[in-house]
């Protein structure tokens, strides 16, 4: 099958094999989008070998659930053992023997087919369009973030990065009424918000908010940086959200966490019900989050446009 595969360099094939696990559903992928962790993978993140990618839509073209056959369907992109600790509560996002959609030990989303447990797919209502649908997976991680903390509408909160993550992020935080601003570098992104409603400040801007007033800080800047700038922004006793996957070594002065008692949450993968609900009612829009759709043979193309600044989701069409 035509696919686009790392190996240390990202390239276009033709013979790549065509997904098989056995008790699993194949499914033929419509639309897959690029996202930073898929960047992130290209310069060396996670050690993955392989197919990337891990936001998508597609039809079941096989499967143990004859009522997922023929439908449109979007997946959790954790598999984990059915066995473990973790596997037993349902949630196999943190399964040690987990592998993880164009991430971990599994080829991913950047091909004809891919390959997930029936229990992972989710059928996409008719009313939700391919390019609104390949939203869910980035739209639930942005959303776990309300299941992991709570955050109250006297809360004064701040979202770190406009890019795609922070736009949705944005979006799913509103919800909750707090006070609520989202620090980004290009204005056009920012001016997205905006049309949102949301209150928005350049870096330059922001360099006037007082410092360690915040009571909640989201990290959303895919940078290194972002960490020891929400360190200087959130309040003795407030709590930093770290969203960011990246390759490399993060050297940041951990004092200020301990001297002002701030509580640290990692934030990752989210359940798809709930963003399926965000996306079906139009309590979250993204049709103007996405920058351009490339035929997959041009997948290297489309990896460097999705790296151009001020660009947002870049989608893939086998």
């Amino acid at each position: 099958m035509r696919a686009l595969r790392f190996d240390g360099e990202l390239r276009f094939v033709t013979d790549a094999p065509c997904p098989r696990r056995e008790g699993e559903s194949l499914v033929r992928v419509l639309l897959a989008g690029i996202c930073r962790t898929d960047i992130e993978i290209t310069r060396g993140y996670a050690g993955f070998r392989g197919i990337p990618g891990h936001e998508f839509v597609g039809v079941v073209e096989t499967s143990s659930n004859p009522q997922l056959i023929g439908r449109r369907v979007v997946g959790e992109i954790n598999v984990g053992c059915g066995h473990c600790a973790w596997c037993q509560r349902s949630d196999p996002r943190h399964c040690p023997s987990r592998t993880t959609l164009g991430i971990r030990g599994r080829d991913g989303a950047f091909a004809e087919f891919l390959s997930l447990p029936a229990e992972n797919l989710f059928p996409i209502p008719e009313t939700l369009a391919d390019e609104v649908a390949v939203f869910t997976e980035p739209l639930a991680a942005a959303a776990e973030i309300l299941e992991q903390t709570t955050i109250e509408p006297e809360d004064q909160v701040v979202i770190l990065g406009d890019g795609k993550l922070g736009l949705l992020i944005a979006q799913v935080v509103r919800l909750t009424g707090c006070r609520l601003t989202l620090i980004g570098k290009h204005e056009h992104k920012l001016a997205i918000a905006r049309r949102r409603g949301l209150h928005t400040l350049t870096v330059n801007e922001a360099s006037n908010l007082p410092p360690r007033g915040m009571d909640c800080v989201i990290e959303a800047t895919g940078s290194p940086a972002g960490l020891e700038w929400a360190l200087r922004l959130v309040r003795p006793r407030g709590r930093i959200v770290l969203k960011s996957t990246y390759h490399g070594q993060l050297m940041v002065d951990l004092t200020p966490l301990v001297v002002n008692e701030i509580t640290v949450l990692g934030s990752r993968c989210g359940r798809f019900p709930r963003a399926l609900e965000l996306l079906t009612t139009g309590q979250v829009e993204v049709a103007d989050l996405v920058s351009g759709i490339w035929p997959l043979e041009a997948g290297a193309r489309a990896f460097s446009e999705a790296q151009r600044p001020g660009v947002l989701k870049v989608l893939l069409r086998p």
